[in-house]
């Protein structure tokens, strides 16, 4: 086997052990650390939650024999970190344990970083390679990348739809309560999708119509920030997202809210868009944020252009007339999956 086919091969098992931190390690990004010695792995870490230890240095401390740290290569998702943040630099640990050689998937394009890691271990006289499973660790970190790179978080939109292409009936025609489209199976994938975020977002009429927990029940995760969008304060004070006492923001016009409950935060924008709101979860260190609704919250970020992947759900049923479901321009399906009647078509924008 070749030199280059066992980086791979390492480089998959960092990969792996980046993905374990999930949404804990936000706003940082998931980082694993592999150290080999003669063909064997010797340590391995990740960083498993924001304000603790780094992939590198879990690995290090993984490692019983450390005196083959100089003989050994250590191979990391994301460029070790040059700067002093909640823990020194990661850079600097490898230089002083005098690592033969490093190999690393992409740079941090976060400014800190930035190519500094990677100088300072070069200058150290350590052999660095960067590149291995370039593209799989951007895509693992896409969160990351887009908060840094576009200053914005990374948008997740998701809907359900009949399959003639309506997400709602007409408001004369409600049921009250939630009109389901699609099977209660599909609840376990919704709960999923939203542990993977660090904020949910909808729209008021979706906290009037359908009354939506917006948190994760389903699977063991962690419930993302709930952000509800309502520019005139017509919210229903009474719903579950702000008489059950957990953490929800109303991002709004009006500076006051009358009977508000005192946990639930309310921020005043000049003006309510898409990109304005954006602004303000970069703001709160917002990574990304998943999008439930309504109709008109769909259409506003996918008018804008300001959305990056989105899961369309198709219930069997049919409803004939309705509210029409969002037309997603410029997509790229990524998969096709059937569960049961339902569908579920997973999309990133081209």
């Amino acid at each position: 086997m070749s030199q280059q086919e066992k980086d791979r091969i390492y480089m998959q098992r960092a990969l792996q052990l980046a993905k374990l931190a999930g949404v804990n390690a936000a706003p940082n990004p998931m980082v694993g650390a592999v150290i080999v010695h003669n063909d064997k792995i010797i340590g391995e870490g990740f960083h498993q939650e924001y304000g603790q230890a780094h992939a590198e240095v879990n690995a290090v401390n993984d490692v019983e024999d450390m005196s083959l740290l100089s003989e050994s290569t250590i191979y990391v998702t994301l460029e070790p970190c040059a700067h002093f943040g909640k823990t020194p630099p990661c850079a600097d640990l490898i230089v002083q344990n005098k690592f033969k050689r490093v190999v690393v998937a992409c740079l941090d394009t976060f400014s800190e970083v930035s190519g500094k890691g990677i100088q300072r271990m070069k200058d150290a006289g350590i052999e660095v390679e960067i590149g291995v499973l370039e593209t799989e660790a951007r895509w693992l970190n896409r969160r990351f990348f887009t908060y840094h790179e576009k200053k914005r978080p990374y948008v997740v939109l998701k809907w359900a739809e009949t399959r003639d292409g309506f997400m709602d009936r007409l408001p004369e025609e409600r049921a009250e309560g939630i009109n389901w489209i699609t099977q209660p199976r599909m609840k376990m994938f919704v709960h999923k999708w939203r542990s993977e975020e660090q904020a949910i977002m909808v729209g008021w009429k979706t906290i009037n119509n359908d009354d939506p927990q917006l948190n994760v029940r389903k699977i063991a995760g962690k419930s993302p920030h709930r952000f509800v969008i309502d520019s005139n304060g017509n919210s229903n004070l009474k719903a579950k997202v702000f008489t059950d006492g957990e953490a929800t923001t109303i991002i709004s016009l009006q500076s006051k809210i009358k009977d508000l409950p005192q946990h639930v935060k309310l921020i005043t924008l000049e003006k309510v868009t898409s990109e304005n709101i954006l602004k303000l979860l970069y703001e709160k260190k917002m990574l990304s944020v998943f999008i439930e609704g309504g109709a008109q919250t769909h259409a506003n970020f996918i008018s804008d252009g300001l959305w990056d992947e989105a899961y369309q759900l198709i219930g069997s049923s049919t409803f004939g007339k309705g509210i029409t479901a969002p037309l997603l321009l410029n997509k790229t399906l990524l998969s096709h999956e059937t569960v049961g009647v339902d569908i579920i078509q997973h999309y990133r924008k081209s």
